[in-house]
């Protein structure tokens, strides 16, 4: 009975020096990893658009998955059933518009700073000239121009709300463009001829521009006529020549046809990266930025 005692007391023992330890040091909190619902998993998993884009995708990828489901019954080819709606979601993508550039920017850009000139003349020095040309601003810089001003007007320092306003337009060119207008707040001297040779640089710059998205847009011009017609064959071919396609009805031929396929989606991916422009680092950065 005496060691059912001692041990019972040794091991109360210990257990409230193991209870003191963990109050005084308690262990680490797990962060509880909150599940995704159906909708959320989904959405992560094909990385589908917020709101009405996103239904408008679902509902494209649902009736494709159907037309993929339909030509499966026609052909007897089942790689048609992803090789559809894969088709009908990338392939608009790819042959559509072509990738945005900098033309937009570079011409709003260039009617402000054409803006700005216009006011220097009237004795005004460059952060009065950008107050009055704040309503004149075009619609796709209107809401950073209307921020810059509003800082000026809360007595920032110029260079600190240039800077923000750099850093909001986030683009090469504006970086020289807002450097110009820093230095105009130290010297004021030639600041409209400045203003106009940067405005005429950037007319340069945008034939320039112009000019490669019109060369870049003819070889888009003419994958997005071979896949029509191709398209317009094969189902031709299908529809009139039942036996034609009979050999890629087995393994090997739906092997074929999915390397084909893969292949010919890879090279429209492929041309579709070489029409991306190249983006220019900037060169108004803070040290913070260049980290």
């Amino acid at each position: 009975m005496t060691s059912l005692m001692a041990f019972i007391g040794a091991v109360a023992l210990v257990g409230a020096v193991v209870l003191a330890v963990s109050l005084r040091h308690p262990a680490p909190v797990r962060a509880t990893r909150r599940r995704l619902t159906p909708a959320q998993s989904w959405a992560r998993a094909t990385r589908r658009p917020p709101g009405a884009a996103g239904r408008r995708r679902d509902l494209i990828l649902l009736v494709s998955l159907g037309g993929g489901f339909v030509a499966f019954l026609l052909t007897g080819w089942l790689v048609a059933i992803a090789a559809v709606p894969v088709a009908t979601l990338v392939l608009p993508k790819l042959l559509g518009k072509a990738p945005p550039s900098d033309t937009e920017l570079l011409e709003a850009l260039d009617r402000w700073v054409r803006s700005l000139a216009t006011t220097m003349p009237a004795g005004r020095d460059v952060l009065q000239a950008i107050r009055a040309a704040r309503d004149s601003a075009p619609p796709l810089i209107a809401g950073e121009v209307g921020l810059l001003v509003d800082r000026l007007d809360r007595r920032w320092e110029a260079t600190v709300a240039l800077q923000r306003f750099a850093d909001a337009l986030d683009n090469s060119e504006s970086d020289a463009v807002v450097m110009s207008l820093m230095l105009a707040t130290r010297r004021t001297e030639g600041v409209r001829a400045n203003m106009l040779a940067i405005a005429d640089g950037l007319q340069e710059r945008l034939r320039a521009t112009r000019t490669v998205e019109s060369e870049r847009a003819k070889p888009r011009q003419v994958a997005r006529i071979v896949t029509v017609l191709s398209a317009l064959l094969i189902g031709m071919t299908a529809f009139l020549g039942h036996g034609y396609f009979a050999p890629y009805s087995t393994p090997v031929g739906q092997v074929v046809i999915t390397v084909l396929v893969g292949g010919y989606i890879a090279s429209l991916a492929v041309l579709y990266k070489m029409a991306v422009p190249r983006r220019r680092g900037r060169i108004l950065v803070t040290m913070e930025q260049a980290r």
